[in-house]
């Protein structure tokens, strides 16, 4: 008989609390999910090249799992304490009929496991499925064939799930009982006592929204122009300065509301126009504090959502080759390199094989009057020009000696960072002869370099130098034509004068990082043997995956098998792979945490206001009873529900969506979020905006429809409709 009770009563509050009971069903799903995270397909094929950055972003999972934890106790205490207060009368009835206390809060524990272990079971089958859904998709943006997919049940993510998600619901029940435990048979009988409410004086009110407003625009300002001050400390001043503004502001707003109800004396009596605007005020007059904090957690999951937003976009990134061509890197000038590569297991796999040969220029042998090197470079008339071709505030600061050190960025004039670039590495420029640079332009199609015994080109690793253009860099090409044309030499090397060549495509020099040079000398190879430093020498050898390989398999599948075997050869390398790993973990780490934490602040802070509003419906029932009474219709007190309804959702999320748009654009000034391509920007970011209105949609509706049955639950006059 008691376990038929607890399972009917447990499937009752299932049906009549269903908003509470699917956003259970949800915080396991995504707990799930992101305990998951590390048998998902796009991290275990990173974990090959990212290992160490990955275990690092696994180990985060804990402290995320940890926090979510935390957030859901205490809408679990919240949700638990409306079921209690809804249940009051049945709670006092059992007792007056003989059932100890005990008993009573044992029955209490069951009905909240029973409806837990359902959450659990609709909870993981979910998140297992959409782990599975997020694991295929990413596999499959990042490049059909990457792996073989295998389906995959994480039992330390389900065992993770169950204990935390179980322990959060034994605590806030444990508390609640014990509350319950305390409170006499009287008291549950006739429930509490609707609160007074404390409107406060007019003066008092605007004073609150005055303040509030001010602190807000401080915190707004703050966000905006003071973003990275003391390296960013600064903005949890404004985190602080925005929360107390938020519920000022709600506290003086909430009670200001009277106003409106009394504004319009036509409509005061259409529609329950007064009374709907009434139960608004007092629905959010003393719980100001709990609105504020709803709509803190909107505006912080609107910033996530929409730093996540642009990690996604991110991913395109992630196929973008950009200035690098070669596919694999090896490590080594000796003879063996070369006939593996041209083996006959390798040779399928080679293609635009180029030996690369660098190093530094040497220095003069005598010794500088303050006994340092001399450089055999003379590159004054280039400097000269570069100088003038400056922006005439850079070009002051420079001829003073104003500015001492450069920094190379992309908000630089282009001038500005050849000059920087040269004036450090001039001095003993990187060389690269003209047959490895060469292989370098066959390989993309482009017609070799002709380089007369006294002629030289410079070399921009775009990599590392900001271009609009690889193909070319328009400032100096405009000042090499000029030289060409007059025949002028705007270097000299040894004391010989060397011509310039003009329009030179620029690419990376390996697949990854293991040349790190920002510019070089592409010098005959003759002047190469003459000039390069010899303790500087190194060489590689780089080829790229075959055109027709790539159709067959797959550029991913292609280059891991010649990963494998490259590995089993013995010689150092160094793959595209690396960078495509590095660039996909950046999209991963920062999309599935912020993603994560977005949406879970976002359904929390729902969850919240719907239980806020069933909560006040349920106390403030007998007033929609008194209303039929006066003659109010039953669809009159329904469309009046509807609007508070609305409003409810609407005054938390429309300064959310204020403070949201400030800090969005505060983020991208900083770029901290970053939109790269602002074609997709406009879908993804409406795809995003549709998702929340959505996500408010449905608890809207939900909150209307059990509003609506509160409704129909209650005492009507006879032939009231």
């Amino acid at each position: 008989m008691f376990s038929r009770l607890i399972y009917r009563n447990a499937k009752r509050n299932r049906k009549e609390n269903l908003i509470y009971f699917a956003t259970l069903v949800t915080a396991v799903a995504s707990f799930y999910i992101i305990l998951s995270l590390g048998r998902q397909d796009v991290i275990l094929f990173l974990k090959e090249f990212e290992s160490d950055a990955i275990d690092k972003l696994l180990a985060q999972m804990p402290i995320v799992y940890l926090f979510s934890l935390f957030l859901l106790f205490f809408l679990t205490l919240f949700a638990n304490r409306y079921q209690l207060n809804r249940r009051s009368k049945e709670f006092g009835l059992y007792l007056m009929l003989g059932m100890r206390k005990e008993r009573l809060i044992l029955q209490l524990l069951a009905e909240g496991f029973i409806t837990s272990i359902l959450a659990l079971i609709g909870g993981i089958l979910i998140g297992g499925f959409l782990a599975e859904i997020i694991s295929l998709t990413v596999s499959k943006l990042v490049g059909q064939g990457i792996i073989g997919h295998q389906i995959s049940l994480s039992v330390g993510a389900i065992f993770f799930t169950i204990v935390g998600f179980l322990f959060i619901q034994f605590i806030a029940l444990a508390i609640l009982g014990g509350r319950l435990f305390n409170q006499e048979v009287h008291q549950l009988l006739y429930e509490q006592m609707d609160k007074k409410q404390d409107m406060g004086h007019l003066k008092g009110n605007v004073i609150n929204i005055l303040v509030g407003s001010i602190l807000l625009g401080a915190a707004y300002w703050i966000v905006l122009y003071r973003f990275m001050d003391f390296a960013g400390l600064i903005l949890f001043a404004a985190l602080a300065l925005g929360s107390l503004g938020t519920i000022l502001f709600m506290r003086g707003f909430a009670k200001l509301l009277g106003l409106l109800a009394s504004m319009s004396e036509r409509k005061s009596t259409k529609g329950l126009h007064t009374f709907t605007l009434r139960q608004f005020q007092e629905n959010i007059a003393n719980r100001s504090t709990s609105v504020a904090v709803t709509s803190i957690l909107i505006m912080l999951a609107i910033i996530l959502l929409t730093d996540g937003a642009s990690t996604i976009m991110g991913l395109e990134n992630v196929y973008t080759r950009g200035p690098a061509i070669y596919d694999f890197t090896v490590n080594s000038d000796n003879q063996k390199a070369e006939q593996f590569l041209t083996s006959e297991k390798m040779v399928s796999y080679v293609e635009d094989l180029n030996f690369l040969e660098i190093g530094q220029m040497k220095y003069q042998d005598e010794q500088g009057e303050d006994d340092l090197p001399l450089s055999l470079v003379d590159w004054s008339k280039l400097r000269e020009q570069l100088i003038m071709a400056l922006p005439s505030n850079y070009r002051e600061q420079i001829l003073s000696g104003e500015m001492q050190y450069y920094d190379i960025s992309s908000e630089n004039p282009e001038a500005l960072n050849l000059f920087g670039v040269l004036e450090i590495d001039a001095t003993k420029p990187y060389l690269i002869p003209e047959t490895s640079y060469n292989g370098l332009l066959e390989a993309i199609g482009e017609t070799p370099l002709n380089l007369d015994s006294d002629e030289i080109a410079l070399y921009f690793n775009p990599d590392f130098m900001p271009m609009d253009d690889v193909e070319s860099m328009p400032v100096l090409d405009r000042i090499l034509e000029d030289a060409l044309e007059e025949r002028q030499s705007l270097m000299s090397i040894n004391d010989q004068e060397v011509f310039i060549h003009p329009s030179i495509p620029m690419r990376g020099l390996v697949a990854d990082r293991s040349v790190e040079i920002t510019s070089a000398f592409i010098v005959p190879d003759q002047m190469f043997e003459q000039l390069l430093d010899t303790e500087t020498y190194v060489s590689y050898w780089n080829f790229c995956i075959p055109q027709r390989l790539q159709e067959q398999q797959g550029l991913m599948k292609a280059m891991m098998e010649a990963r494998d075997l490259l590995q089993s050869s013995g010689f150092e390398f160094e793959s595209y792979l690396q960078n495509f790993g590095r660039k996909l973990f950046y999209v991963v780490a920062g999309s599935y945490t912020t993603l994560y934490l977005g949406f879970l602040f976002l359904i929390i802070a729902c969850t919240v206001i719907a239980l806020q509003f069933l909560t006040q419906m349920k106390q403030t029932g007998q007033r929609y009873v008194t209303l039929s009474v006066l003659g109010a219709k039953r669809k009159q007190m329904k469309q009046s529900v509807h609007r508070q309804v609305l409003l409810t959702f609407l005054l938390p999320m429309s300064l959310a969506c204020v403070s949201g748009a400030v800090g969005i654009r505060a983020m991208i000034s900083f770029v901290i979020i970053y939109f790269d391509d602002q074609v997709l920007l406009y879908p993804i970011a409406l795809t995003f905006a549709c998702l929340v209105l959505g996500i408010f949609v449905i608890y809207g509706v939900a909150v209307a429809r059990s509003a609506d049955h509160e409704i129909d639950k209650l005492r009507w006059k006879p032939n009231i409709d």
